[in-house]
């Protein structure tokens, strides 16, 4: 299914990076904006970047019309801001999609929203879901489910999320299938707002260890995570991290460093 085509928001900057167009929001920014989009009924489909997201969105072309897709596009990596900043199209900070989904459990259960939550392993799921009952016990979690399901049960699940009524649904799976998930069933899920977290559930369920606050300033969470499962992800960051090294320094070299004005017209328009 081709992704729907998403209504900008009137106020929402823009920049362009690497022919992908990102909100140039804050943290604070960004979740006034979900709650806002809740409250009067807009529905919202976030997406996330990092360096090796970017990379691959110029190898995988249903990853790149996913992302695009989304209603609102954002700098998960350090080294995104900081080649928005090198190529004068400043993004003004890091919004980590953990730390999004941190943010909007605590807003959901101030607010009474109730949240469905969709990945992962199931004995790691069930970990999760018992330590953000402690953490947020007024927390209304209108359903769950593992994230181990092939694509012919996709309209299934999204047809269960829609019956639970949930308001807010995280995904807690791994690009591409979350970027797919979001476009092809996002809609078809009714839910107020889709974000995509990632492994975010592994480390909320203490199955993996986030890099401490000094190593994500310094934009190595990568490194950290790649010191934790070396076989897995050490290759893959080594050659992504190259990459977006060269595409930036290639945007440099063609003098694409004029700083246009900030955009906030749709994606489709950028």
């Amino acid at each position: 299914m081709t992704p729907r085509q998403n209504t900008p928001h009137p106020s929402t900057p823009r920049q362009n990076l690497f022919g992908v167009t990102l909100d140039a929001l804050t943290m604070d920014q960004t979740v006034a904006r979900c709650l806002a989009a809740i409250r009067v009924g807009e529905r919202l489909e976030i997406g996330v970047v990092n360096a090796a997201k970017l990379v691959n969105m110029r190898r995988d072309p249903a990853l790149a019309r996913a992302v695009s897709g989304c209603d609102l596009v954002l700098a998960d990596g350090q080294a995104v801001v900081w080649a928005s900043r090198l190529l004068r199209r400043p993004l003004p900070e890091r919004v980590a999609g953990i730390d999004l989904f941190t943010r909007l459990l605590a807003e959901a259960e101030r607010e009474g929203l109730s949240v469905y939550f969709l990945g992962a392993k199931q004995h790691v799921l069930d970990e999760m879901l018992r330590r953000i009952a402690v953490r947020h016990p007024r927390l209304r979690v209108a359903g769950s489910r593992n994230g181990y399901f092939a694509d012919a049960e996709q309209p299934a699940v999204a047809d269960a999320i829609a019956a639970g009524g949930a308001d807010l649904l995280f995904l807690g799976m791994t690009s591409p299938k979350k970027e797919i998930f979001t476009a092809g069933y996002g809609e078809r899920s009714k839910v107020a707002l889709v974000h995509g977290v990632g492994g975010s559930f592994d480390v909320l369920a203490g199955v993996t260890r986030r890099a401490p606050e000094r190593w994500q300033r310094l934009g190595l969470e990568w490194l950290y995570r790649t010191l934790q499962e070396p076989r897995r992800l050490g290759r893959r960051y080594l050659t992504t991290n190259v990459s977006f090294a060269l595409m930036t320094g290639r945007e440099l070299l063609l003098g694409r460093t004029a700083s246009p004005s900030i955009s906030t017209a749709s994606r489709g328009e950028s």
